[in-house]
């Protein structure tokens, strides 16, 4: 199969918030060009990404996965579902015993819980030592499996062809958010799953210095006599104007779904309904850091996708030096400026004109100058539906 990238890149800005916290509660920072920037880490806005294919319903349950340590408990309730006459601690044994043998993880009980628990009634459910990454479809295979080996569960997955086939479960069929963002299974390489996506960290485009807000809480039952405040503290928070930029391979994208989830559809939609979500979910997700306390709810003003043959390209380097804000302020104004700039600079020099296609979409005035770098979308549903439309005809392309 051809080589297919497609590069999301997008310009956002965020007003007072703490969208992804450090150890001591601020918000993270990186220097880049000399500068402290906000970042935000990509280990958070895969989850933003991920968790957005749920809430917005941009993919059906069964085509999605779950990443938990409590999955013994998990296939559990698979398991009770097909066979609701097995007691929950028969489930949680067969759970635990399918599970090892299709991943090579040890389930069992934490020390810890073990220890607190020792004089209670009730054992508390095992759990993998890492967290474990199973699509909807790999669970559902091992509840059937588990229900089927039910009378003597470790002889029946003694037998070569029953273990074998436990590991075909746990290693066929991903969901499409395994396939985009990949698996480790530290005990087991061989089901491991390359990621078809790399998301670079998002740094703001100009300097930024964390601040602090000093709070204080009203206790509402105090009288007039007790003027104090019930409780006082701080929260560290920034503003910015992130670069975000995000990398997909769609040829491991369509190597990881393999035949893809549906049997009653073209070899090609799959791999596309993929690429459709996670453009949409990349572009309008959002960590959740502090949102009751900062409101932080923005979209990116400008989003460019570049679809390509070659390699992917980030378009950082237009900010290592840093943008400055305007006598007026701002910095997106300045920020598209630089980009417009620097894009057909750099695809000049090492771009690839005949197979790159490239489509925008943007808000207002500040970002005028992007204009005519790719074909314009009204809205992020028209893009998303042009990029897979893309995506479906370059597949389709002989290799």
């Amino acid at each position: 199969m051809n080589r297919i990238f497609l590069d999301v890149h997008a310009l956002q800005t965020v007003p007072p918030s703490n969208l992804n916290r450090d150890d001591t509660g601020a918000p993270k920072t990186a220097v880049y060009g000399g500068v402290p920037r906000a970042r935000v880490s990509s280990q958070a806005w895969k989850r933003a990404t991920r968790e957005y294919f749920g809430d917005e319903n941009l993919l059906d349950p069964s085509e999605l996965g779950v990443r938990t340590k409590k999955v013994a408990e998990v296939l559990a309730a698979r398991i009770t579902d097909l066979d609701s006459s097995l007691a929950e601690a028969d489930a949680l044994r067969l759970a635990a015993e399918v599970i090892e043998t299709a991943t090579g993880s040890k389930i069992e009980v934490p020390k810890r819980k073990a220890s607190a628990a020792k004089d209670a009634d009730d054992e508390p459910a095992p759990q993998s030592k890492y967290l474990m990454f199973l699509s909807a479809r790999q669970l559902d295979g091992l509840a059937r499996l588990a229900v089927d080996g039910a009378s003597d569960i470790k002889a029946y997955l003694k037998d070569k062809d029953n273990k074998a086939r436990a590991k075909e479960i746990a290693d066929t069929r991903h969901s499409v958010d395994i396939a985009l963002f990949g698996r480790m299974v530290a005990d087991s390489a061989d089901i491991n799953v390359d990621a078809a996506v790399q998301v670079a960290h998002a740094i703001s485009v100009h300097r930024v210095e964390n601040e602090s807000d000093y709070y204080t809480a009203v206790d509402d039952h105090n009288t007039d006599a007790e003027p104090g405040a019930g409780m006082i503290g701080t929260v560290d928070f920034n503003s910015a104007t992130l670069y975000r930029y995000a990398a997909l391979g769609v040829h491991q994208l369509a190597n990881n779904l393999g035949q893809g989830l549906r049997e009653d559809e073209p070899l090609t939609d799959p791999v596309r309904r993929a690429v459709e979500a996670f453009v949409h979910g990349f572009v309008a997700s959002l960590p959740t850091g502090k949102i009751n306390t900062f409101g932080h709810h923005t979209l990116p003003d400008a989003v460019i996708v570049k679809l390509r043959t070659t390699r992917p390209v980030s378009f950082v380097a237009a900010f290592e030096e840093p943008v400055r804000s305007e006598h007026s302020g701002g910095h997106v104004r300045e920020a598209s400026a630089r980009l417009a700039e620097y894009i057909p600079d750099i695809e000049r020099a090492y771009g690839d004109e005949e197979t790159t296609r490239t489509w925008l979409l943007r808000v207002g005035p500040n970002t005028q100058k992007l204009a005519g770098l790719g074909t314009e979308s009204a809205n992020l549903t028209e893009l998303v539906t042009s990029v897979g439309q893309a995506v479906a005809e370059r597949l389709e392309k002989p290799a």
